[in-house]
């Protein structure tokens, strides 16, 4: 028989691929199979927050060698993001499980929905300045970002993912490409630096509980950065169009994943 921790490893490579191209974290899945293969609860966390680290720094380094890492839009709405998501969580308690794992649903089916949608990209290649727009260049593109609406769509998809408990690498994506106008693959890049920092920060908290296996984390690290190295690579050379295919359809099954969750968890299936 395959050694189990072998295949821990190709799921693994196969996930930081997929979630590479669409600028996702995939930390749910490597959670998911890390407990499914015995990994302890803890450890599994601990380790699936390092590897995504790996994967997502080895995949900024290949959006970013290509100039289609959008910086001050990371900082941005890294920023605005992170302090939404901790009015989110606050208020998450005025909700039940039940109703935070429907409405993370929800934004999963909205967000890989609205990615469908034939959207333009906001260009604009002339010098001159407005009031509450940001000009940015990247991938030899010049942007010009409407902050009067980036600003308030962020602060509502922090406040929700927060609320739901997750980094938001499902809905960073959509709210780059719709709300700021920019092109898939430079929405990807930019992605994965905020991926990147939230993983180091989580994987901090978690390893500073005594929860770190090197033996396993390690040899699955080096795994995700080829993964993240490939699927970086892929991400630049497919049409925008079909990643925008793959991040609504994988956003579509990890949402029926959670109403079938959901619902068990009730009795109701």
């Amino acid at each position: 028989m395959i050694p189990r921790m072998v295949v821990v490893g190709l799921l693994v490579f196969v996930v930081a691929v997929l979630m590479t191209m669409v600028g996702k974290g995939g930390g749910n899945f490597y959670v998911v199979i890390l407990a499914l293969a015995g990994v302890p609860m803890h450890q599994a966390a601990t380790t699936g927050q390092f590897i995504l680290f790996a994967a997502a720094v080895a995949a900024m380094l290949v959006f970013h060698k290509n100039k289609s890492v959008l910086w001050p839009l990371a900082v941005l709405i890294g920023g605005v993001a992170a302090v939404a998501a901790l009015a989110g969580g606050y208020f998450s308690h005025l909700f039940s499980g039940f109703v935070l794992k429907l409405i993370f649903a929800g934004m999963l089916v909205v967000a890989g929905a609205v990615m469908l949608v034939p959207v333009a990209e906001r260009n604009d290649g002339d010098g001159r300045s407005k009031l509450g727009w940001l000009r940015l260049k990247a991938g030899g593109q010049s942007y010009l970002i409407n902050l009067w609406v980036a600003v308030p769509v962020t602060i509502l998809t922090g406040f929700a993912a927060g609320m739901v408990g997750v980094s938001g690498g499902s809905f960073l994506v959509p709210l780059m490409v719709l709300a700021c106008g920019v092109s898939m693959q430079a929405a990807v890049g930019t992605a994965s630096t905020l991926i990147a920092a939230t993983a180091a920060m989580g994987f901090a908290g978690h390893a500073a509980q005594g929860d770190f296996n090197a033996a396993v984390a390690v040899p699955l690290a080096v795994v995700t950065i080829a993964g993240g190295l490939i699927g970086g690579t892929m991400a630049l050379k497919a049409k925008p169009k079909h990643l925008k295919r793959l991040f609504a359809y994988t956003n579509w099954v990890v949402a029926l994943l959670m109403l079938f969750n959901a619902l068990h968890s009730r009795g109701l299936i």
